[in-house]
């Protein structure tokens, strides 16, 4: 009963710390919460149920100082980076159930670079080709099937970045070799 409570509490946390509620306005930050609330939400995710594989999740967070941004809408696009990378994960590891050798994996780093905080979530999936990483950002595309998602997750995403934190969204991808996503936000806004 304890371990419940106290994994009840750690989700509440979470949850507010994610959503930052109370925090509608720009604000120093710790980008790692964030990142570290949304993975929390989303570990149910993490853990495949069919085929009883986990992804990886590697952390390499760099000594960060805080960051002024709209945090709650920051960790919306750190959910819909993450998810994207889970679901990318899951309709790989569905085609290579039978490979013992893959290994899903999510790659999570951060850096300072002059005035701007780097974010990388980097996953080892499918990979994205060059005709769609053209259109990733545009409002209602997506690769995935009718009814699984709002195709409006990267579009979004992008407007917070570029237009809210005067900031950049980029992705890097080959076929085969997962995808690489990174922000680039002003330190200070």
């Amino acid at each position: 009963m304890k371990m419940g409570t106290d994994r009840i509490r750690q989700i509440v946390l979470s949850l507010r710390n994610f959503s930052r509620l109370d925090q509608a306005e720009m604000k120093a930050v710790n980008i790692h919460e964030g990142i570290d609330s949304t993975l929390l939400l989303l570990q149910n995710r993490c853990k495949n149920q069919s085929s009883n594989i986990e992804i990886k999740i590697i952390k390499e967070y760099s000594n960060l100082p805080l960051v002024e941004c709209y945090a709650g809408q920051l960790n919306q696009v750190f959910m819909n980076l993450l998810r994207n990378a889970v679901d990318s994960l899951e309709e790989l590891m569905e085609t290579k159930k039978q490979s013992l050798e893959f290994i899903p994996q999510m790659k999570i780093m951060t850096e300072e670079d002059g005035e701007f905080a780097l974010i990388r979530i980097a996953e080892n999936g499918m990979g994205i080709n060059a005709e769609v990483q053209q259109r990733l950002f545009d409002p209602f595309y997506t690769t995935k099937e009718v009814s699984k998602g709002t195709y409006m997750g990267l579009s979004i995403s992008y407007k917070i970045i570029v237009e809210k934190h005067n900031g950049q969204l980029q992705c890097t991808s080959e076929p085969g070799n997962g995808a690489e996503f990174m922000i680039s936000i002003p330190l200070k806004q």
